[in-house]
């Protein structure tokens, strides 16, 4: 594989989960880890991602405003967040995670909407922020300062004392056999436990990510009620989700 095509490669992991690892693109490239490096320092000279410790993440992940010309598949993300939008109703108490397409959903509330959201995520804090009849509790102290999230004992203490109506959760990769899966074990701990406490569970993914896999499991599918992306919910990729026993939007 070409350098070219290499770092093509990388860029568009970067924009499709938000953040990659350097020795799962070492893997995937079979190339050493410091040719990554390499690659990573070049591409975040060139503007196209942000180099942190062990990876790259995506500007849009970054930043803690909603940058929609560096969000990647926006506009799919935005057809998602309108169908999640109507599952929402008055009154809900909805636990939310983070990333682009929970920012879209917040972004897309209606502004009539009375209900409580709670989140760690800062982006999507700021965007409730601009709903005049949304309640907003923000959980857990400690603040990852890549993901914009809160993580530790205190968001998972926080998160086991309740049972919202509704957790929506972004995703970075699911399929059949597997369920769903990251690459962040804070992360990773921290949607474990906001699946656990919720009494319905909707996961959120652009078609991009389904039947795909990373390192570290969240939980079965048995664990999701619904899935939205911003297929037509009789497409064929979908059929085996729907014969899981998913709700498929």
């Amino acid at each position: 594989m070409l350098k070219r095509e290499r770092q093509a490669y990388i860029v568009h992991q970067v924009q499709l989960h938000n953040k990659v690892l350097s020795t799962a693109l070492s893997n995937d490239l079979n190339v050493s880890e410091d040719t990554i490096r390499r690659d990573l320092q070049e591409l975040s000279d060139k503007g196209k991602l942000i180099k942190v410790h062990g990876g790259a993440l995506s500007h849009s992940f970054h930043d803690i405003t909603y940058p929609s010309k560096k969000v990647y598949a926006q506009y799919s993300k935005k057809i998602i967040a309108e169908k999640a939008v109507k599952l929402v109703k008055d009154g809900m108490f909805v636990l939310t995670g983070g990333g682009t397409t929970v920012v879209e959903l917040a972004r897309s509330l209606p502004l009539s909407l009375s209900a409580t959201f709670i989140t760690g995520s800062i982006p999507a804090v700021v965007e409730y922020m601009n709903h005049p009849k949304v309640e907003v509790v923000v959980v857990g102290d400690k603040l990852s300062k890549n993901s914009k999230i809160t993580l530790g004992a205190d968001a998972l203490s926080r998160i086991n004392t309740l049972k919202p109506d509704l957790c929506f959760l972004g995703i970075n990769a699911i399929n059949i056999s597997d369920g769903i899966t990251d690459s962040d074990w804070d992360v990773v701990q921290l949607k474990q436990a906001m699946i656990d406490s919720s009494q319905k569970v909707v996961c959120l993914t652009i078609s991009e990510k389904i039947n795909s896999l990373q390192p570290i499991q969240v939980c079965d599918l048995s664990k999701i009620d619904v899935l939205i992306t911003e297929l037509p919910k009789d497409h064929p990729v979908l059929k085996p989700y729907v014969a899981a026993g998913l709700t498929v939007l």
